[in-house]
């Protein structure tokens, strides 16, 4: 067989049951035909952003159930559920990974088929950014106030790794996950564009650093601060050294 044969099988694959039930041809035919590439690097392109909405559809669906049971206390289900999210957020920054196999000037030619779109018209992820409000008003109600507890009791005061603490836990790691997939999109910017030019639709590239330092809760990040501030206090800001004892130093 010849490449254009080849292209045809890809494009038209054998359907059976298995094939069927996930709708294959529908799903292979949401890129655009092989014969109209702009380059032979557009389809990864093509790929690589639809499979990562599908994964912001599972993962806006997973933190809506996380509502549900956050409403619940039901912290087993909120951290077996949070860390399917965790998981879906690892693959989204890992996927990143497969457009740096791009060159500067295959990508320009494709961001020339976007049109006047761009990354932060992303629907999925606009969804995701709706949903940590909803997410810390739950935990809130249900976890704090509910308890009378606050987030200096949970982690410092009366800490003792319990329900509340786990589910701060697993809000926080998905905060950072997020934060760290932003992180490598605007590294993913800065090697195919670079930092200095202007995003799409002229938006400066400060917007997407700025998203990158976004913080979803940063109640449970300011914590950690003001207990480090208080221990500091407690023991003093400088500290005998463990590798030379001040008699040690002394005797020199």
């Amino acid at each position: 067989m010849d490449k254009s044969d080849y292209h045809a099988r890809i494009e038209a694959p054998e359907m059976r049951d298995y094939g069927v039930y996930l709708k294959v041809d529908q799903l292979l035919a949401c890129q655009k035909p092989l014969a109209d590439l702009v380059n032979a690097d557009e389809l990864q392109f093509q790929i690589v952003h639809q499979v990562e909405e599908l994964w912001m559809k599972l993962i806006a669906y997973t933190l809506v159930d996380v509502l549900d049971y956050l409403e619940r206390e039901d912290t087993h289900r909120v951290v077996t559920l949070m860390g399917r999210v965790h998981r879906l957020v690892r693959l989204m920054t890992a996927q990143l990974d497969l457009l740096e196999t791009m060159s500067p000037k295959e990508y320009q030619q494709i961001r020339l088929e976007l049109g006047n779109g761009s990354g932060q018209e992303s629907p999925g992820f606009k969804l995701i950014l709706r949903l940590p409000p909803e997410l810390w008003r739950a935990f809130k109600h249900a976890y704090l106030d509910g308890r009378g507890l606050s987030v200096e009791d949970i982690y410092d005061a009366h800490y003792d790794h319990g329900d509340a603490y786990v589910v701060a836990e697993a809000l926080i790691e998905f905060d950072e996950l997020v934060q760290k997939f932003r992180a490598n999109h605007l590294y993913l910017i800065h090697r195919s564009i670079g930092l200095g030019a202007k995003s799409l639709k002229g938006r400066p590239v400060e917007i997407l650093e700025g998203g990158a330092r976004h913080r979803f809760f940063p109640e449970l990040w300011d914590i950690r601060c003001d207990m480090t501030d208080r221990w500091g206090a407690a023991y003093g800001t400088v500290r005998d050294s463990i590798s030379h004892p001040p008699q040690a130093v002394a005797q020199r």
